[in-house]
């Protein structure tokens, strides 16, 4: 692993390689949830660079880990943002040629948009690089009851038992980290969270990946995500699995992330 710094508009993001540079080989971008990191995602970058061939790029977005302090409290638009001014100025500096995009939760919804504004809008500057596949783990295309209700859950967690001391060990302003994707989701103005508008934009392949137990969506995010793409899908619960399928169920998730990838691999060197 090679740690390093990406400099974008409004700070410094931490962020780390994994395998080949971008010269040498397509990039799988990782990008986290919404109390994620960089260092939570264990040891998921070294086994996807192993187990493809490929690059592995991950970052903290700003507010995360070792990255630059958010300002709160978050726009509700937050994600938007994070998709469409601060996610193309990532991949640039980070010299990212080609690339699939691997998000979880916050971090797939992110994706989604990207995609999704990149199919359905001008033509993408000469310096984007080529989006090759989309997977999307434990995604939110909208709001469901059970999703905020989990959300109130870990709130009363955060405040009476161990998780801000474990998160901690992880970000720099633990607080903010938690209540700027606490408090955004949290608010009533947030159920009109929706992008399944981006859907019909997205013009590559995509794996959807939701844990058959996950307490943050239903299934029905998988079929509202099918029912709107125009490009090839697979979409799979996983059994065993919550709402982080690539910890709680990684040897089976990882297969499906790599039988994907490989996929793609035939397709763009046929």
């Amino acid at each position: 692993m090679r740690s390093f710094t990406v400099q974008v508009t409004g700070g410094a993001l931490e962020a780390a390689w994994w395998g080949p540079g971008p010269a040498e080989a397509p990039t799988l971008v990782l990008l986290h949830e919404g109390l994620g990191c960089v260092a939570l995602w264990r040891d998921v970058p070294e086994r996807l660079a192993a187990a493809t061939g490929w690059g592995v790029f991950a970052y903290s977005r700003s507010g995360y880990g070792r990255s630059t302090p958010a300002t709160l409290p978050r726009p509700l638009t937050y994600m938007h943002h994070e998709a469409q001014v601060v996610l193309p100025e990532v991949l640039e500096a980070a010299g990212i040629r080609r690339c699939a995009l691997v998000g979880h939760s916050d971090g797939g919804s992110i994706a989604a948009i990207y995609a999704g504004s990149a199919g359905s809008a001008a033509p993408p500057a000469p310096s984007s690089p080529a989006i090759l596949g989309l997977v999307t783990i434990a995604a939110h295309f909208f709001v469901e009851d059970i999703n905020i209700a989990s959300i109130e859950r870990i709130k009363v967690e955060y405040e009476t038992g161990p998780l801000r001391a474990k998160l901690a060990r992880y970000h720099d302003d633990v607080d903010g980290a938690f209540y700027g994707w606490n408090g955004a989701w949290l608010d009533p103005d947030f159920r009109r969270f929706d992008i399944t508008g981006f859907l019909p934009g997205i013009q590559v392949p995509i794996l959807g990946l939701q844990g058959a137990d996950d307490p943050y969506g239903t299934d029905e995010q998988l079929h509202v995500l099918k029912a709107n793409v125009r490009a090839p899908v697979e979409i799979a619960l996983i059994p065993g699995a919550k709402h982080s399928p690539h910890l709680e169920a990684r040897d089976g998730t990882l297969a499906a992330i790599t039988g994907f990838i490989a996929a793609i691999q035939r397709d763009f060197s046929s």
